[in-house]
């Protein structure tokens, strides 16, 4: 019998090629705007938190969501890819499965990433 000698975070990230959702494609970045940048973790940290319970306002999560991402978006990045790679760090349990869940090239513009308050 091999033995298998992968580490914990090796067998646990079998079959993902990357921590980005499928659903989820990027398009171009506006005329004079970037898409190569880096979150920054004090984005990520003032997010809100939706996790798709009955009793949170999908609305109110959207909202707060892009008041704290106009607040932090350097200059020179297309705030609507910023959003795009940002929301879902702001998701959680529930929310975050349906994310994962719905089919690659879902989602290509921040505008239709606002769908998920109608299907949650």
């Amino acid at each position: 019998m091999a033995v298998d000698n992968r580490t914990i975070k090796e067998l646990s990230a079998s079959g993902l090629d990357s921590a980005v959702p499928l659903c989820i494609q990027y398009t171009g970045a506006a005329a004079s705007k970037t898409d190569e940048f880096e979150l920054k973790s004090s984005l990520l940290h003032h997010s809100p938190k939706y996790h798709g319970l009955s009793m949170e306002d999908s609305n109110k999560h959207l909202k707060e969501f892009e008041v704290v991402c106009s607040s932090m978006t350097p200059i020179n990045v297309d705030g609507n890819i910023l959003k795009m790679k940002a929301f879902p760090f702001s998701l959680m349990d529930k929310a975050k499965d349906w994310l994962y869940e719905l089919a690659p090239g879902t989602v290509t513009s921040w505008e239709r990433s606002h769908s998920f308050e109608e299907e949650n």
